[in-house]
């Protein structure tokens, strides 16, 4: 007897994943994953879509140069162009005074011109099955008057005061807490807003935490607690639709206690500044003249899987593309007669060296 139950297809959509897609600023991904965009397009590329939604991002901070704000800034305004709620914690006695700083984003036409035409897929011969996902991946693509997945940012413009003078986004300051109860406390009161029901999630947050274990914070030598402060913070954010990114110096903080503090990251990252006039890393590398710092990337989050990320590089350079957008570049050698070589943005998206000689490769 024939069973009336429908026959499955292969191309059959996932209801849940499908709802997930339709959040602002969110994209699926691999493993029944879901990306929130880092605000840097280069740095999404490498991590293979973005920071995982439900995960905890560490950065490393650099003592001699702050790196790390531009990391933050544009994870912070790329939240706030979606408009999704953010709660930002500082050690400086006025955090709000800080969202006066954050990047706009670049007009269209003047943005990413390293990225490939959006219209190419119309002549893409394929399967119209294919085409409907293939659609999906490229979220990114602003649709309709949407805000885009990633954007660029001019990081000399400041962003419109409308989109962060609204209640959805909370700024703490840590210097006068004598503890992390406080700070929990309002971590544990946003992800509960943004909390997962039925596995499904109606929209994402964004948390940022600055120098945890800056000096100015009267808690920077309780290790105890702030290790029990980033376990409490992961357990919220993998319940809810939330992603948290916390900036250390690492330099700060005892040597047993970071390597606790790096195992509970779900994402590592660090920053690190390059000398003014170091001449023989400027005859190794190509491009040397233009770096801001080094960008590395320790460990890549994985969620729903155990295939580790495998990635083509794993330290970048850090530059301004006409002196505004932040993008990251592999680090190439420089050839023995001095000529430039190919850089990240020839098979990646950022422009390479201005810099040519006799022999290009």
């Amino acid at each position: 007897m024939a069973s009336s139950r429908p026959r499955a297809s292969s191309f059959s959509r996932n209801i849940s994943s499908a709802a997930t897609s339709q959040i602002p600023g969110v994209k699926l991904g691999p493993n029944g994953t879901s990306f929130l965009s880092s605000g840097i397009p280069d740095l999404d590329q490498i991590l293979g879509g973005g920071f995982t939604l439900g995960s905890l991002v560490m950065i490393m901070e650099d003592p001699e140069a702050p790196h790390h704000m531009l990391l933050l800034r544009n994870f912070m305004s790329q939240g706030l162009m979606h408009k999704q709620p953010l709660l930002y914690a500082s050690p400086e006695r006025d955090p709000r005074g800080f969202l006066g700083t954050l990047p706009s984003p670049m007009a269209s036409k003047e943005g990413k011109s390293h990225e490939q035409p959006a219209d190419q897929d119309t002549n893409l011969r394929i399967a119209w099955q294919y085409k409907k996902y293939f659609g999906e991946q490229n979220s990114e693509v602003q649709r309709g008057g949407k805000a885009e997945y990633c954007n660029d940012f001019d990081l000399r413009k400041p962003l419109e005061r409308h989109f962060y003078s609204g209640q959805r986004v909370d700024c703490i300051s840590l210097r006068d807490s004598p503890n992390l109860a406080p700070l929990l406390e309002r971590c544990s009161t946003f992800s509960a807003q943004i909390s997962k029901s039925d596995g499904n999630i109606t929209f994402a947050g964004r948390i940022a935490i600055q120098s945890l274990c800056s000096p100015q914070c009267d808690f920077s030598d309780k290790d105890w607690d702030m290790l029990s402060f980033i376990r409490s913070l992961k357990g919220m954010v993998r319940s809810s639709g939330a992603v948290a990114v916390i900036s250390f110096p690492p330099s700060l903080v005892s040597p047993t206690f970071v390597k606790r503090w790096l195992h509970l990251a779900d994402t590592l990252i660090s920053v690190k500044a390059i000398p003014d006039e170091d001449k023989e890393l400027a005859k190794l590398l190509t491009g040397y003249q233009d770096m801001l710092g080094l960008l590395s990337v320790h460990k890549v989050a994985r969620i729903n899987t155990q295939v580790p990320a495998i990635l083509e590089a794993t330290t970048f350079s850090m530059k301004l593309r006409k002196r505004r957008a932040l993008v990251l570049e592999c680090l190439n050698q420089a050839p023995v007669d001095g000529s430039s070589g190919s850089s990240y943005g020839t098979s990646g998206s950022c422009s390479g060296s201005s810099k040519t000689g006799n022999h290009d490769f």
